[in-house]
């Protein structure tokens, strides 16, 4: 922490799986200080604020009517994303949102606008961009060592048993969960991708509930075409029994670059295996999020964006509300000229 520096004050709306990873990161950072919970089940608010010793509310507005608290991190179901930041940043607090931001375009837009009318900062988690091997490979691709892409693709292939779904009410739901296998699981290799291969010009997608008792899809198949000529594939599906999780594949004229998980396992320029330098220990979870509350916390005090800014959370939903589009309507959607009629 910068000389001098306050450590910025932190509340968690949400009190799921994943509120634990921010909890648990927000209190190992000397940048941050956890000091409020909220939640709509006061007993689960008041277990969990005893456990961090913070602050418990179950209504929102009561959290956000805190003027000592500067950031609020949203961990609820992602159907309740767009309204809890809108009046976060109506209330003045700078925001962490976990993905998807929103599951509708509109909503993405609004969030950001609140944001900036607001004049809060607005982040997005993404922490598999946080991994060494990831900001390696964006430099790489970056500087032209593998020349112009010809062929990035992304699979998914996961594992979720129907108890998984029927773990929560709002799991597998158009409402809450606003997807299925790309929407919740698939779309931080989604997001990956984009990153790394560029803007996605058009889609032609098929999703379907194959296997799992649910209202969405837990099968994605994807044909993408890049801004840059590339072409691609996405294929996602949450009924992998053993599946071997993420994979990025990216050829281009000079080299070949292969990701796994979130290791380089291939790295081919102008013909030859190329030796990769000695990466620093990563796990997506929980190191990726602590990562990006530390930035957070530098981006209020410094008064710049986030690594990860709001902005950055439209790209991947218009892949994956791309796909889901040209599935219904089978045929090949167009991102521009769809998402600017939405």
């Amino acid at each position: 922490m910068s000389a001098g520096m306050r450590p910025v004050r932190y509340g968690i709306v949400g009190c799921g799986i994943i509120a634990e990873v921010h909890a648990s990161e927000i209190a190992k950072l000397p940048e941050a200080e956890l000091v409020a919970i909220c939640d709509v089940n006061p007993d689960q608010a008041a277990r969990f604020a005893a456990q961090y010793g913070a602050a418990a509310y179950s209504d929102l507005d009561e959290i956000l009517a805190r003027q000592d608290i500067e950031v609020v991190s949203i961990c609820t179901p992602s159907g309740l994303h767009e309204e809890q930041v809108v009046r976060a940043a109506r209330a003045g607090k700078h925001i962490l949102v976990e993905k998807p931001m929103a599951i509708q375009m509109e909503g993405v837009e609004r969030m950001i606008k609140a944001c900036e009318k607001a004049g809060v900062l607005l982040a997005t988690v993404f922490p598999r961009r946080m991994s060494p091997q990831a900001q390696y490979a964006k430099q790489l691709i970056a500087s032209g060592a593998l020349g112009k892409l010809s062929l990035c693709s992304a699979y998914v292939k996961i594992y979720r048993s129907q108890a998984y779904y029927d773990s929560a009410g709002w799991r597998g739901t158009w409402a809450m969960d606003g997807g299925g296998a790309m929407m919740n699981q698939g779309i931080h290799t989604v997001d990956m991708l984009q990153w790394l291969a560029g803007p996605v010009a058009s889609i032609e997608g098929r999703a379907r509930n194959v296997l799992r008792d649910i209202e969405v899809e837990d099968t994605v198949t994807s044909l993408l075409q890049y801004e840059s000529g590339a072409m691609g594939v996405l294929e996602i599906t949450t009924t992998a029994y053993k599946g071997k999780g993420q994979r990025l594949e990216l050829y281009g004229e000079k080299g070949t670059l292969i990701i796994e998980e979130d290791d380089i396992v291939m790295l081919e320029l102008d013909g030859a295996e190329s030796k990769l330098p000695e990466f620093a220990p990563f796990a997506v979870i929980p190191d990726g999020h602590r990562e990006q509350i530390r930035d957070l916390a530098y981006a209020v005090r410094e008064g710049r964006a986030p690594v990860v800014p709001g902005t950055e959370g439209r790209h991947s939903l218009e892949i994956i509300l791309g796909t889901y589009a040209s599935s219904r309507l089978k045929q090949e959607i167009k991102l521009k000229e769809h998402f600017s009629l939405v």
